[in-house]
């Protein structure tokens, strides 16, 4: 099933929403429309410095140490 735009924002809204709360979501979108950040890119050049093994490790470390507790359903719906 693929998600068109608006259900995507609305569920990247509701995210946001419900972790951040409207003030800190706000600052958020304003910070990143502001700062022109293009998070792949961002992504791409933090994650391209850091060895495979080391950041399999840093994966695996990171399963086991924060378990997601937030609920599925705003993310699978």
């Amino acid at each position: 099933m693929e998600a068109n735009t608006v259900e995507i924002m609305n569920k990247g809204m509701k995210c946001l929403l419900d972790n951040l709360g409207i003030v800190e979501t706000e600052y958020f979108i304003s910070t990143v429309i502001r700062e022109k950040f293009d998070y792949t890119k961002w992504q791409q050049e933090f994650f391209d410095k850091i060895p495979p093994n080391e950041l399999k490790e840093k994966i695996a470390d990171f399963a086991k140490n924060y378990k997601f507790e937030g609920n599925p359903e705003v993310i699978l719906k």
